[in-house]
């Protein structure tokens, strides 16, 4: 029966069925070009008895697929791992020899059920940018330095997780979490790039200690040690936090604080010793030339040099107020201070200046105030006997204390005023009689009041003297016509001594007969 069956094929197909097997002749068509040496034996893809076994005849050939099956490892682990079907549900065969039996549409193909969704930068790019032409798209690398060795500028330092510190959407501008390493970035090294630090793409092995980076900026040269941080904070590197009180016993105060170290230690050696006390830094500006002393805290502060104040009155018991507050302290001080004891007394520094002459018993500052030794007398006169009056209160006190003899100066008038006397003593000693303290030519006398002869018409233009020609005292003015008109009465007598009755006083010419 069966060869019956053969002979019938034969006479269908003719010669052309000669060199093909019956397998072949009963193939629904033929296989892709992949597939080509499995095709004369239709069980190295089929099983007859159960075709529910055909993938595992597939992946007898497909191992590595296989294998990834097993590890649910790859696009196919991973659909194998989802519940997916058989091998046919997505490769079919027998469509010919140019046949995709794949069927990838790569538009439409979901990457994320592979091992590598695209994300990023990956998304826009060519699938032949990464699967590369002539290999199993399964051989397509899926860690960065499978693509990106050559891009790698750390030169496989790092570990090949590229990830923990770039990401997908650039390449370039890696973050890394420099705590993990054993030197975390604080302060500026937050802001510096890679470079700065690793020069050369140099990672493993990166010093670590500050003078390793900063030996070149190390202003001290070495003398300070290599231990930076004791000073230095990494926010900025000129700026140094130092505890000098701790490590030198000095302490910095006020404007010692703010200055450069340099400015003491001028040697830059910090090694070398200095004073620490102000007069070992301070001599060259010691104005008092020592004169004062080497304990310059006792007037100056760390603040500033120039002296800001000073309690006299507290420590030396002598206030310094008026122009004693403005003047140097060398004035006074014209030793050293502890070979020169000053006195407390006006005397004891102006005893040179007293024009006194000592006299009055260094008592200065009952007359004198201090703003101007000169000028602010401040004696009141008119607790003495002598009140001074107009311009007594101006005139300089030797002009009348022409002796310095201040208890037995002159009061009369005339012991001044002798030799301004136009009176030539005429008058008598009297001055104040008639003159005024606010002017000496400036004088007044009521002679009607004082000698009951008023002076009228022709008495009242004549001067003092042409009455009274000797000194009062001496002799007594008469009042009478005669007494001064004598020479002049044309009448010898005859009329007698009341010239008056004709004659006035206005003119002694045109007489007027009654």
């Amino acid at each position: 029966m069966k060869k019956q069956w053969l002979v019938a094929l034969f006479c269908i197909f003719g010669s052309a069925a000669i060199g093909a097997s019956v397998e072949t002749l009963l193939m629904p068509g033929p296989v892709s070009s992949a597939h080509v040496k499995q095709e004369e034996t239709c069980t190295n893809c089929h099983d007859r008895s159960n075709r529910r076994t055909q993938s595992s005849l597939c992946l007898d050939c497909h191992k590595d697929t296989a294998a990834d099956i097993a590890q649910h490892h790859g696009y196919h682990g991973r659909m194998s791992n989802a519940g997916a079907g058989e091998c046919r549900a997505c490769h079919t065969e027998h469509k010919g020899r140019d046949a995709d039996i794949s069927r990838l549409n790569r538009a439409e193909f979901a990457h994320q059920g592979t091992e590598f969704a695209l994300e990023g930068a990956h998304a826009s790019l060519d699938c032949a940018a990464c699967h590369k032409r002539g290999q199993p798209w399964r051989k397509a690398p899926i860690s960065c330095s499978g693509c990106h060795k050559a891009d790698d500028v750390h030169k496989a330092q790092f570990t090949a997780s590229c990830g923990e510190c770039h990401d997908a959407v650039s390449w370039t501008g890696g973050k890394f979490d420099h705590s993990t390493t054993h030197f975390n970035l604080t302060g500026a090294h937050l802001a510096l790039s890679c470079n700065a630090c690793h020069i050369g793409g140099r990672y493993t092995q990166a010093p670590k200690s500050c003078n390793s980076c900063h030996a070149t900026d190390d202003e001290h040269r070495g003398t300070r040690g290599t231990d930076c941080g004791k000073c230095h904070a990494t926010k900025e590197w000129k700026t140094a936090k130092y505890d000098h009180l701790k490590e030198t016993g000095y302490e910095l105060l006020g404007v010692h604080e703010r200055i450069v170290c340099a400015a003491c230690h001028r040697s830059e050696n910090f090694k070398d010793k200095i004073p620490k006390d102000c007069h070992g830094c301070h001599r060259a500006d010691d104005a008092h030339a020592t004169r004062l002393g080497a304990a310059c805290a006792d007037c100056h502060d760390n603040e500033t040099w120039p002296l800001p104040s000073y309690d006299h009155a507290g420590r030396h018991h002598f206030a310094l107020v008026g122009a004693h507050a403005k003047i140097d302290c060398y004035a006074c001080h014209t030793a050293p201070v502890a070979t020169q004891k000053l006195a407390t007394d006006c005397a004891g520094c102006h005893r040179s200046e007293d024009p006194h002459g000592g006299k009055l018993h260094g008592k200065c500052d009952e007359c004198h105030a201090q703003q101007n030794w000169r000028a602010d007398l401040t004696f009141d006169h008119d607790l003495t006997k002598y009140p001074l009056l107009g311009l007594h209160r101006v005139v300089a006190c030797a002009q009348c204390h022409s002796t310095l003899a201040y208890s037995t100066a002159p009061m009369a008038c005339n012991d001044c005023h002798a030799h301004d006397d136009v009176h030539k003593g005429g008058l008598g000693k009297q001055c104040q009689s008639c003159h005024s303290a606010n002017g000496w030519p400036l004088w007044q006398f009521d002679h009607a009041k004082e000698t009951h002869f008023p002076l009228k018409g022709a008495h009242a233009k004549l001067q003092c003297a042409d009455c009274h020609r000797v000194p009062p005292g001496t002799a007594k003015t008469p009042s009478a016509c005669a007494s001064c008109h004598r020479k002049d009465d044309r009448h010898l007598g005859q009329f007698g001594a009341r010239c008056d009755q004709c004659h006035s006083v206005d003119s002694w010419q045109g007489a007027r007969i009654q």
